[in-house]
């Protein structure tokens, strides 16, 4: 049996080489193989420092100050972005208590603030007490840090004054610069080390949100679904604690980028969507609590699982994302979370005999042009690799690498990079 594996991978590498010599496949999970590929250069570069204290990360705000409102929300000082924030109500200028729930047990050692691109001259923040709490929401808070705010300024690093573990960080915004209507903040900052490491509860189920009812179906780290507003459909993976997805509505001509969290204990979710060609400007929030953890139905979705969807996809437009298929950090090595995802993807391919796709790897930008090239060169070989040894004939796949020069979101925030992090086919 281990020479049919050996000769089946050997000749999915001799077909792809006649098209351009990649690096060797690594063996496909189901091999039993439990060493990654040999890097095809040194190791690059470190990418920029993760903020625990981020949508990208899985934070959540489960305590608001009071705000101006519309996309002037205490959550868009999650989203990494320096140009949208959190404006308060006016007159509202002193003592306004922001709580973040994170998705680990953290100790931070570092914070950073943005008021760069506050909306009037002394509206930035000024004095900022930062308290941590490893008992909940609402009690047990000791700070870690007061700090002095410099005017309109972005990137403001602050050292922690104490080393204090916990899963609630909240921040008291005591006053502004002198401005008598608004204080604000545009993004907040959280770097040290998360302590625990727990997986993302099954988020299946039914949610009220801002959209209309949105009914969640997920299946290994794929998720598929629906939202009752102009026949909008999502489908999409998860990475850490997050879900990264598509969303698309009216028939496929309105669709972009999105991202959802979800609170500690899988009541409310929180989310950021954008346009398809917009993903620098500030994204829409979805936000709603959970109704019901079965997955209903919409009209045109009757809770059809990953495999439909990505074949509806590739009927109707020639090309599905894929979020869900996991590597590890700077590896071809598939994660076993990803395995549901390619399992779905071989049986779509056995019910189409005649489909013949390409297997797109895709980068973020946080290293150099030519590791990532590469690197997405090897994960697209080594996903086609295992679809070989689940069965599918290695003539029907094309893998190709762009690395990160094909980008679906920004890369300058960890939200745009962790989109930008994806497999894609298309048919041929």
């Amino acid at each position: 049996m281990k020479q049919a594996v050996v000769l089946i991978l050997l000749s999915f590498t001799l077909f792809t080489g006649c098209k351009k010599k990649p690096a060797p496949p690594s063996q496909a999970p189901n091999q039993g193989a439990t060493k990654a590929a040999a890097p095809a250069s040194p190791p690059p570069p470190q990418g920029p420092e993760p903020s625990l204290v981020s949508f990208s990360a899985g934070a959540v705000i489960v305590q608001t100050p009071q705000e101006y409102g519309g996309d002037w929300t205490a959550f868009k000082m999650l989203d990494e972005n320096p140009h949208t924030g959190w404006a308060s109500a006016k007159g509202a200028v002193t003592n306004q208590v922001t709580v973040i729930e994170l998705p680990e047990r953290t100790l931070l050692k570092r914070l950073e603030f943005d008021t760069g691109s506050v909306d009037g001259g002394q509206r930035s923040a000024k004095d900022i007490d930062v308290e941590m709490s490893d008992t909940g929401p609402s009690d047990g808070f000791q700070q870690i840090a007061s700090v002095t705010l410099v005017n309109r300024t972005d990137r403001q690093p602050f050292p922690v004054s104490a080393d204090v573990p916990g899963r609630w960080v909240r921040l008291t915004a005591k006053d502004n610069f002198g401005a008598p209507d608004y204080i604000e903040i545009t993004d907040f900052r959280g770097y040290g080390t998360q302590l625990t490491h727990t997986p993302l509860a099954d988020v299946s189920g039914t949610y009220n949100t801002n959209s209309g009812a949105m009914h969640l179906l997920q299946q290994g780290t794929s998720v598929t679904g629906c939202y009752e507003h102009s026949g909008g459909l999502v489908t999409g993976g998860i990475e850490g604690h997050i879900v990264k997805l598509t969303w698309s509505q009216d028939d496929g001509k309105s669709r972009g980028p999105a991202v959802m969290v979800f609170s500690a204990d899988g009541q409310n979710l929180y989310g950021l969507w954008w346009h398809e060609g917009h993903e620098n400007e500030a994204g829409g929030l979805w936000s709603g609590p959970k109704k019901s953890a079965t997955a209903g139905s919409c009209p045109n979705w009757k809770t059809v699982g990953i495999q439909q969807q990505i074949g509806d996809e590739l009927e109707k437009f020639g090309r599905s994302r894929i979020y869900g298929i996991n590597f590890d950090s700077n590896s071809d090595q598939i994660k076993d979370e990803s395995k549901p995802t390619l399992d779905k993807i071989a049986e779509l391919l056995k019910a189409k005999p005649d489909w013949k796709l390409t297997i797109e790897g895709h980068t973020d930008s946080t290293t150099h042009a030519d590791y990532d090239q590469k690197l997405s060169e090897r994960r697209a070989i080594a996903v086609g690799a295992y679809l070989v040894v689940a069965g599918i004939e290695s003539s029907r796949l094309t893998p190709v690498g762009y690395g990160a020069s094909r980008p679906v979101s920004t890369n300058e925030t960890g939200l745009g990079r962790t989109q930008n992090r994806r497999i894609e086919l298309t048919k041929n």
